[in-house]
């Protein structure tokens, strides 16, 4: 097997930092550091331009139906990630998970595709999209020329089960190349089904539990050094040693925190006082904080072969210095304890003040809103009384009117029938006049010739006409008419 430093086991076309327009090769790594871990160089076509990125015309000659995905965030896990690509899973055969050297906070995905169709559209579909519209991170889509594993290095502590090929899937148990969805082999080398992992939302391997997040780094707060660390036991600040930067001492100068842990050796040192605080020192075994004791071996005369000094003169020493480191260390800790309390309590008083502040802007909000609606309501009764007022207004002016009308007409009904009451009384008078005459002349016909020759060269005078019984039920109901 060729190794990666070798440069002849490199393909020609395969060299570092190629020239424009050739292809560029990308060494990678993929395994668990601490098992076996496999190492290789991906050989990648140039980025088209940017303009003709959507056209299939610009896209590299002779492309095959492998692609790229470099930098994808750590935070993603292998879910969020088949979740990403969506409708494509199905189009997979193959998704790989490597390192590439020198990107510490992310990870490449290695695609194979089932037709060349379906790599142009998923290149499409994903160069410069965002993971995440909540982040800033964005893809990157670059197509695969060909993958070269260089190196296989095997760790001592290497198990059976990660050298020996697994043709099932660790989670259904099923053969990988039964399920048409495509395999996901992780960073740590192990294979899946893309549908079986896109269920597991941790970012650990189900089968190893190795983390594709790596724990960060500790590193000094001021210069960014990762070495001779200490840590503030009282605010947590870390900073180099005074054999480095001195950032540490400054904090205990600035802050007046004289207890800081030490990183590598996990003993505490007192500024204060310039020494170890061996009471502070934590165990290695159960966690607790237990007294640091010198193993140096003590001769016959009390001498230690590690402090050179009297053992037991030591001892008393540091007897005598304990009550008052402790009572120091107790007034440290209420002094901050207290001051942490009153920042508190001070947080907590903003807090609550713009509470107070949101609660009453709101109410002052409510309060306006519903006096806007109860004044919007009020202005619209208003107008409807209004508009009522003047229906009324008008009601009235139409049964004035109406009155009028009314006496009217009942003044040229009276006035029509006192006329034709009139005018009955003169044709009743005028009837019995009438009658009066014909009855005389049947008397004076059927009267003697003696008597009808005197009578015939009088004079009829009218006598007192006094009312037929037959008109007067013809007058009252003329006047029950009347009233």
């Amino acid at each position: 097997m060729a190794t990666a430093g070798d440069p002849a086991s490199l393909p020609p076309s395969a060299s570092p930092f190629s020239s424009n327009g050739a292809l560029e090769s990308v060494p990678f790594s993929s395994g668990n550091p601490r098992i076996e871990e496999t190492r290789g160089v991906v050989l990648l076509h140039p980025d088209p331009p940017a303009a003709a990125s959507s056209s299939s015309s610009h896209l590299p000659v002779g492309r095959k139906p492998r692609v790229c995905v470099p930098a994808v965030p750590n935070h993603m896990t292998y879910a969020d990630f088949c979740r990403f690509c969506g409708a494509f899973v199905p189009h997979m055969l193959e998704m790989r998970i490597v390192r590439i050297d020198g990107a510490e906070d992310q990870y490449s995905v290695l695609i194979k595709f089932d037709t060349l169709s379906s790599t142009d559209s998923f290149y499409k579909h994903f160069n410069g999209k965002r993971f995440s519209s909540l982040e800033g991170d964005v893809s990157r889509v670059r197509f695969v020329e060909d993958v070269h594993y260089t190196q296989l290095i095997e760790h001592a502590h290497s198990s059976v089960t990660s050298l020996a090929e697994q043709p099932n899937c660790p989670v259904c148990l099923e053969r990988l190349d039964q399920d048409p969805g495509g395999i996901l082999t992780t960073i740590c080398n192990h294979s899946f089904h893309c549908s079986c992992i896109s269920k597991w939302t941790d970012s650990s391997c189900p089968v190893c539990r190795y983390c594709q997040q790596q724990p960060e780094k500790s590193m000094c707060s001021i210069c960014g050094t990762s070495e001779n660390l200490w840590i503030c036991v009282i605010c947590g600040n870390v900073g180099c040693g005074r054999y480095k930067g001195g950032h540490a001492i400054e904090h205990w100068k600035d802050t007046e925190h004289c207890y800081s842990l030490e990183l590598e050796t996990q003993k505490v040192w007192d500024y204060a006082g310039d020494n170890y605080v061996h009471r502070l020192i934590q165990s290695k075994t159960d966690g607790k904080l237990v007294e640091y004791n010198c193993y140096g071996a003590h001769g016959a005369d009390g001498m230690c072969s590690i402090c050179s000094g009297d053992a037991g003169m030591d001892e008393a020493i540091l007897n005598s210095k304990v009550e008052a480191i402790v009572e120091e260390y107790n007034d440290l800790l209420t002094s901050q304890l207290d001051k942490q309390r009153n920042y508190y309590e001070s947080l907590l008083l903003e807090v609550k003040e713009e509470n107070e502040r949101e609660v009453s802007a709101a109410t002052a909000k409510a309060l306006s809103i519903k006096h806007q609606k109860l004044q919007t309501k009020l202005d619209k009764c208003i107008e409807e009384k209004s508009f009522l007022d003047d229906i009324n207004a008008n009601l009235i002016k139409n049964q004035e009117m109406w009155r009028e009308r009314i006496r009217k007409v009942q003044e040229r009904e009276q006035a029509a029938l006192r006329l034709k009451d009139e005018k009955i009384e003169k044709l009743e008078a005028e009837l019995r006049d009438l009658i009066a005459h014909i009855e005389c002349q049947d008397a004076v016909a059927a009267a003697p010739e003696s008597i009808s020759s005197d009578i015939q060269g009088g004079t009829i005078l009218p006598g007192p006409s006094t009312p037929s019984s037959s008109s007067s039920p013809v007058r009252a109901a003329r006047d029950r008419k009347r009233n």
